[in-house]
C-alpha cells in the first residue's frame, strides 16, 4: 500500500516531494503547483521521469505509470525516449536520416554525400542517436566532439556542422523550440595550437588560373614550380631533387631523409601530371648531373629566387611555399579526405612513432588518390602519355 491517499491529495500539503512508495512522489511547488515524479535506478544512475500533473493524472494512474517506468527501466528501455516516439518526435538518428534524404540529392559532391551520414554514425550515433532530438543539449554534442578534437580536429569541426543542421531542421519542424548555444559549447572546447604560417598563400580556387600562366611557356623554373605544386612539396626539396629518387615504374618520388626537414624519408605518390612534368623536364638534363631541375650554374640546384621571381613577374601575392596551405586549404575544404592523409602528404612530423609507421606504410595508395584529383583540380591535362 502506498503512503498517500486520495483524502491526503484533497488537502493541503506542504511544498517539497511527499513519498508514496516504489520510488513514486508527489512534487509539491511552493506555489502550490503539483506533479507526479517516478524515480529510478539502473546500473548505479539515478533518474527522476515526470508522469504528468496531479490535476489530471489521478493517484491510482500515477501509481500505474509508475509501475510501467519501472518495468521499462528493468527491460532496459528508456521511457522518456519511449514517449517522445508515441508523440512523434523523432530520435536525432531518425532526424538526421530525414535531413540527409531530403538534402542529398542536391550535394553535387559523391564524397560528400557518402561520409555525411557515415561520420554521424561513426562519431555522434554511438552518443546521441536514440535520444529525442527534442533533448539535445549543448553537453551531449561537447561529449561528441571531445573525444576526437585534438585528434581529428577537421572531422571533428564536420561532425559539429552536420549536427547543427539536424538541430536546425528539428527547429523549422518545431520539433524543439530552441536552438544549441554554439557559441558556449565551441568555447567550452580546448584550445588548439595553431600553426605558425609566415607564407604568403595564394587561395586554391587561384591556383588553376596561375597553373594556366605556368604553361603559357616552358622553361625549367616553370616546370619545377609546376611539380612544386602538384606534389604539395617544398622548394628546397623540389630544387634539389634527384632523378635516382625518381621511380618511374611505381610512379613515386621518395626523398631522403638527409634532404626531409624532419629528417625522414619521405615518399611522394607522382599524378600523371607530375610525370608529364618530369618528361618535359629530362630534356633539360645537364650531363653528368642528376639533378632534375638544375640551375644556370652547372651541376648546382636552381635557385630558390628563380620560383620566387615567377611569382613576382606574375604579379601574384604569394611565394612558393605557399601554395603547400593552398593545397592543404583545398583537402580541408573541397574534399572529404581524412587530415591525416594530408598531413602526411605534407610530411608534417606525427609524434607517435608507433602511429606514424602504420601511416606510413597503410596512407600511400589514399594520398595518391588525392594528388590525382589536386591534379585535376589544378585543370592539368592528366591524360598518361606514352
Amino acid at each position: 500500500m502506498g503512503k498517500l491517499t486520495a483524502n491526503m491529495l484533497r488537502g493541503s500539503l506542504e511544498p517539497g516531494r511527499h513519498h508514496d512508495g516504489d520510488g513514486l512522489f508527489l512534487n509539491v511547488t511552493p506555489a502550490g503547483a503539483r506533479s507526479w515524479i517516478c524515480r529510478v535506478q539502473k546500473n548505479g544512475r539515478r533518474r527522476d521521469i515526470g508522469l504528468g500533473s496531479a490535476k489530471k493524472v489521478s493517484l491510482a494512474q500515477a501509481r500505474q505509470r509508475a509501475a510501467e517506468v519501472r518495468s521499462q527501466v528493468e527491460a532496459g528501455i528508456d521511457p522518456v525516449l519511449q514517449r517522445k516516439k508515441a508523440e512523434g518526435i523523432p530520435t536525432f538518428r531518425e532526424a538526421a536520416a530525414k535531413v540527409f534524404n531530403e538534402n542529398s540529392k542536391g550535394w553535387k559532391n559523391k564524397k560528400h554525400r557518402d561520409q555525411w551520414l557515415n561520420s554521424l554514425e561513426a562519431y555522434a550515433f554511438p552518443k546521441i542517436g536514440d535520444i529525442a532530438v527534442s533533448d539535445i543539449e549543448s553537453s551531449h554534442i561537447r561529449d561528441v566532439l571531445i573525444a576526437i578534437w585534438l585528434d581529428k580536429n577537421e572531422t571533428a569541426r564536420r561532425v559539429r556542422q552536420r549536427i547543427a543542421m539536424v538541430i536546425d531542421w528539428a527547429i523549422a519542424k518545431n520539433y524543439r523550440a530552441h536552438p544549441l548555444p554554439m557559441t558556449a559549447l565551441n568555447k567550452s572546447l580546448p584550445k588548439l595550437r595553431k600553426r605558425k604560417s609566415h607564407h604568403r598563400a595564394l587561395p586554391y580556387a587561384q591556383v588553376p588560373g596561375f597553373m594556366t600562366i605556368l604553361r603559357e611557356r616552358e622553361s625549367i623554373g616553370r616546370l619545377a614550380f609546376e611539380f612544386l605544386i602538384l606534389t604539395a612539396a617544398r622548394s628546397g626539396e623540389v630544387r634539389g631533387a634527384l632523378w635516382s629518387e625518381i621511380n618511374l615504374e611505381e610512379r613515386t618520388w621518395t626523398i631522403p631523409a638527409a634532404r626531409m626537414k624532419a629528417d625522414q624519408e619521405h615518399v611522394i605518390p607522382l599524378s600523371d601530371a607530375a610525370l608529364t612534368v618530369l618528361k618535359k623536364a629530362k630534356v633539360h638534363k645537364q650531363k653528368d648531373s642528376d639533378l632534375v631541375f638544375p640551375g644556370a650554374r652547372r651541376d648546382k640546384p636552381m635557385s630558390d629566387m628563380t620560383l620566387t621571381k615567377i611569382c613576382r613577374d606574375a604579379e601574384v601575392e604569394a611565394v612558393p611555399h605557399g601554395f603547400r596551405s593552398s593545397f592543404r586549404d583545398w583537402v580541408s575544404e573541397e574534399t572529404d579526405f581524412d587530415g591525416d592523409i594530408a598531413e602526411m602528404a605534407l610530411a608534417h612530423t606525427i609524434a607517435n612513432p608507433v602511429e606514424a609507421a602504420y601511416r606510413r606504410g597503410n596512407l600511400l595508395q589514399k594520398r595518391r588518390k588525392m594528388m590525382d584529383e589536386w591534379a585535376s583540380y589544378c585543370r592539368v591535362d592528366v591524360r598518361r602519355e606514352k
